[in-house]
């Protein structure tokens, strides 16, 4: 990975401009700013998920400071102009952890000047980090818009078990068994995301890395067509199946290999206005410079567990700040976790003001329908 100056003007729309800020917590942060022309601006802070940037929110950031607000949208640790993290797949994964991603987002606030936000927004990965930021933090992050990713709460403590036995935790092994044990032999890609190849697969796909971005970014898009997503069950092997290739995939294949077959024709390519070729060389200029590592780490920091009794302190607390859930209706990221989006409704979220699944989107939601978008954040910070 090198280190690389601000994104030039000429790759961003109006009104935005790329700098780095130093967090207090190690990393130099790379952030993309709308709205900073003028002082004491609420703000809005814009957190992505993976494999985006700082640049997926590019469409939203304009409308967002034309309302008032000074938007922040930052490459979390892992990804794009961000330095400070190691891409090393033998590295420590305890900087990856949900509480020190939480350390980051507070420390870039304070950076700035801020002793509050009016909101948290956080898609894909990103919501996780933007529910923590709120359950610990609400005095800073005054409201949450989580997208796509519904948070379903803190792990909980095992509880009433001093005169009974506890209940035994569900192995998570025993669910990859059953998946390769199918007919249709599969496994669960945020398992395979943690293993070693998993970034070397993607990044020397024999169809090049453009074309690899192309073929997964389409593939979880409204435009793939077969993106009609239904509630699952249980985290079982025979529901799990049901799910599209990109969340379960063959058993016997990468991630490069599952979104070749999904590859649009150069006529849709022409077409697709949400992500322009240009665009979309953006970003694997980027993931060419750093690779995949960085953000496949935060995969691995979920997959191994290793830091789930540092999030069982918060059990049984709730977000109590007023929120709302976004996302496309074609995005099978809202029905990935059975029940997560139950549990954030009912018991996660005590101040949920709506949930909104936008037709023509996919999982990209705030890149294919910006607009609508757009207007969802604004009519519910206008609101609170």
């Amino acid at each position: 990975m090198t280190d690389v100056g601000p994104v030039p003007a000429s790759q961003l729309p109006p009104g935005i401009r790329s700098r780095f800020v130093d967090n207090g917590n190690g990393l130099n942060v790379h952030v993309l700013e709308a709205g900073f022309e003028t002082a004491d601006r609420p703000c809005l802070l814009l957190l992505h998920g993976f494999p985006e940037l700082a640049y997926s929110w590019r469409k939203v950031m304009g409308p967002l400071a034309e309302a008032g607000y000074h938007v922040i949208a930052p490459d979390l640790r892992g990804y794009g102009r961000t330095t400070g993290w190691s891409g090393d797949y033998d590295a420590d994964l305890a900087p990856f952890r949900a509480t020190n991603l939480l350390r980051d987002v507070l420390g870039l606030v304070f950076a700035f000047g801020y002793r509050s936000v009016a909101a948290v927004v956080g898609h894909d990965f990103g919501s996780p980090v933007a529910a923590y930021c709120t359950l610990v933090r609400p005095d800073v992050f005054r409201a949450m818009v989580l997208m796509s990713a519904p948070f379903g709460g803190p792990p909980a403590l095992p509880f009433d078990t001093a005169n009974k036995p506890p209940v035994p935790r569900a192995a998570a092994a025993d669910v990859h068994a059953a998946l390769a044990a199918l007919p249709r032999p599969r496994k669960h890609y945020q398992w395979y995301y943690s293993t070693r190849p998993a970034n070397a697969d993607m990044m020397n796909c024999p169809q090049g890395l453009h074309a690899f971005l192309r073929a997964y970014y389409h593939h979880k898009s409204a435009d793939w067509k077969a993106n009609k997503p239904y509630p699952l069950k249980a985290w079982t092997a025979e529901e799990l199946a049901q799910l599209p290739t990109y969340y379960v995939m063959d058993l016997n294949e990468d991630m490069a290999q599952t979104v070749a077959k999904e590859m649009p024709g150069p006529t849709e390519i022409a077409a697709n206005r949400w992500l322009t070729e240009a665009e979309l060389s953006f970003y694997a200029g980027e993931y060419g410079r750093t690779g995949f590592q960085g953000g496949l780490q935060w995969y691995r920091v979920r997959t191994t567990g290793a830091f789930d009794l540092d999030y069982e302190i918060f059990s049984g607390r709730t977000i109590d700040v007023p929120s709302v859930f976004i996302a496309g209706a074609s995005d099978w990221g809202i029905q990935q976790t059975p029940g997560a989006l139950e549990r954030m409704h009912k018991s996660a979220c005590t101040r949920m003001q709506g949930m909104h699944l936008i037709d023509g989107a996919g999982h990209w939601v705030q890149q294919e329908q910006p607009a609508e978008v757009s207007r969802l954040l604004l009519e519910f910070l206008r609101k609170i």
